[in-house]
């Protein structure tokens, strides 16, 4: 049924004035039937609107509606629900998960509407002639797009899936009709590298600044792979060897086109032992939510801490975090704790829920937590990086919530954001 259920009014808003409450599902506007919360956006910029409401008792009511240019309804939705992923990727990191965790983290979306609204990247190859014009005439952009390899037959086998689009026939559709789009490789060796992966930058290259960056990540791999195909992981030799082929050629690429546009994921740098390029190399980071610039913006920032830390006083606080980052963290720490008096311990919490090859701190789980700390001296205060819990709910990836953690810790968990500041501030915040 078309139109939009009414998740919150706004306190003092228009719809709050038309007396709209939620539980009523906005059927259309001008006209319009309402899909999705993109169709209430696009066809709700008008200052003059007609808006036709179901309420909650099925009532119909028509409403008309004026308002100074830029003036909110006063309304948000209920989320859409995710269309479902109809692909087999030989590296689908869903198809590696244990069993026991919540229900939602079995679910795999491929939806093009989250890929403009949140920024989650999709493969585009469940989509029709359809969307593609609703893409084009809703400017629904930009969009994060998996591209894996242009080599139409390679792509199909990695995706598991047959008879799709062609990916560079439906992006350079989307690139004459000026959709921006950032786009991402998982790097499966043995795949998708070499010869195939240099045809797909060049090919990425050739439609900028449409397609405004490209991001190379390593394939991740749990121990629970089980009657799936052999993948080889990206190891310390394979990271140092594909860095130092592709660092310089990601220069000359940004050299050429006037931006950086090739981005090497972090683990590329972690798994080698190789030190990061300069902080401006990685432009505006527009692929930092894929894991690509974090550390070297966290350097960054951790010398701006420094050179700014105040004394303290004396306190014992404990950090956990993945083992990737580690290193870096806990040079910051012991500079920190130099710096402001207060004793800063970080602790590398080893992944026993998904295998000793996952080691980001996202995916760190609570039961993992409690196993790290067990038997040590935390201090007066443990802090949790916030990628590790999941938004807006508080809880970890096994369902673990902060009140667990701290019953079985028998010590305060404070929640930070994973960042020199955040770190500071919640010592900041002990002091005071």
């Amino acid at each position: 049924m078309a139109g939009l259920i009414v998740d919150r009014v706004m306190p003092g808003s228009i719809a709050e004035e038309l007396e709209v409450e939620p539980g009523d599902r906005l059927v259309s506007v001008n006209g319009h039937p309402l899909r999705d919360v993109i169709d209430y956006n696009y066809y709700g910029a008008d200052d003059v609107l007609d808006l036709e409401l179901e309420k909650a008792d099925g009532e119909l009511w028509e409403l008309e509606v004026e308002r100074e240019e830029g003036e909110p309804l006063g309304l948000s939705f209920e989320a859409p629900a995710p269309a479902r992923c109809g692909n087999n990727c030989v590296f689908c990191f869903v198809h590696q998960l244990p069993k026991g965790l919540r229900k939602p983290l079995y679910v795999k979306d491929e939806d093009y509407r989250l890929s403009f609204l949140y920024g989650n990247y999709v493969t585009l190859a469940n989509i029709g002639r359809e969307e593609l014009e609703r893409i084009k005439e809703q400017r629904l952009s930009p969009l994060y797009i998996s591209v894996h390899a242009t080599d139409a037959g390679l792509r199909e086998r990695m995706l598991g899936k047959k008879g799709i689009l062609p990916i560079l026939e439906v992006m350079r559709e989307l690139a004459k009709a000026r959709i921006t789009m950032h786009t991402q490789v998982v790097l499966c060796p043995g795949w998708n590298d070499g010869e195939v992966f240099a045809r797909t930058v060049e090919d990425m290259a050739l439609m900028h600044p449409w397609v405004a960056s490209l991001a190379v990540v390593p394939v991740g791999l749990t121990e629970h792979r089980k009657k799936l195909p052999a993948l080889t992981p990206v190891d310390k030799e394979f990271a140092a060897s594909f860095v130092a082929e592709w660092e310089g050629k990601a220069q000359l690429l940004a050299e050429r086109l006037g931006e950086p546009f090739l981005f090497l994921a972090d683990e590329f740098y972690i798994k080698g032992d190789l030190t990061f390029p300069p902080l401006e190399s990685y432009g505006d980071l527009p692929q930092i939510e894929n894991g690509v610039g974090m550390i070297p913006l966290f350097l960054s920032e951790a010398q701006e801490v420094l050179s700014d830390a105040e004394h303290l006083g004396a306190s014992k606080v404990t950090v956990v975090t993945g083992e990737s980052p580690y290193r870096y963290l806990a040079e910051f720490l012991e500079r920190l704790s130099a710096a402001t008096g207060v004793s800063v311990t970080p602790v590398a919490v080893a992944n026993r829920l998904f295998g000793p090859t996952v080691t980001v701190t996202g995916l760190v789980c609570g039961t993992d937590i409690v196993a790290a700390l067990q038997g040590k001296d935390l201090g007066d205060l443990v802090l949790v990086p916030d990628v590790m819990m999941k938004e807006g709910e508080g809880v970890f990836l096994d369902d673990l919530t902060l009140a667990d953690l701290e019953q079985q810790l028998g010590k305060p968990v404070q929640v930070v954001e994973s960042t020199p500041y955040g770190i500071y501030e919640a010592l900041n915040g002990i002091s005071s």
